[in-house]
């Protein structure tokens, strides 16, 4: 059985829906199909059980599902890693999107 520890290193078991959840809020309002979000979830748990470890950290999860946002949809992108990295202000935000601006830069008009 998958487990995640949380930052509190409460241990509780993987939950897909919890994935789905989240990346459906990031996602609200942005053209992502049920079955976008759905097929991301699971490349995340796929990814985690590859890995071959029973516990993994919460934080591993955040980073694999940004990841994959990134590749899907940016403004779901942002939307998620303001909560996930507890954005505080503004220059969370442009230092995220330049972050995110250099790992996919836009090709030339």
């Amino acid at each position: 059985m998958l487990r995640v520890r949380k930052s509190s290193g409460e241990r509780q078991p993987f939950e897909l829906a919890k994935v789905v959840t989240g990346v459906s809020a990031a996602a609200k309002g942005r053209p992502l199909s049920v079955g976008q979000i759905e097929a991301l979830a699971a490349s995340v748990e796929e990814e985690l059980r590859l890995s071959g470890s029973e516990l993994v950290e919460s934080q591993a999860v955040g980073r694999i599902v940004l990841a994959r946002l990134a590749e899907l949809d940016q403004v779901a992108y942002v939307r998620f890693a303001s909560v996930y990295k507890e954005f505080e202000g503004v220059s969370d935000f442009e230092r995220e999107l330049d972050l995110l601006a250099a790992a996919d830069p836009e090709p030339p008009a």
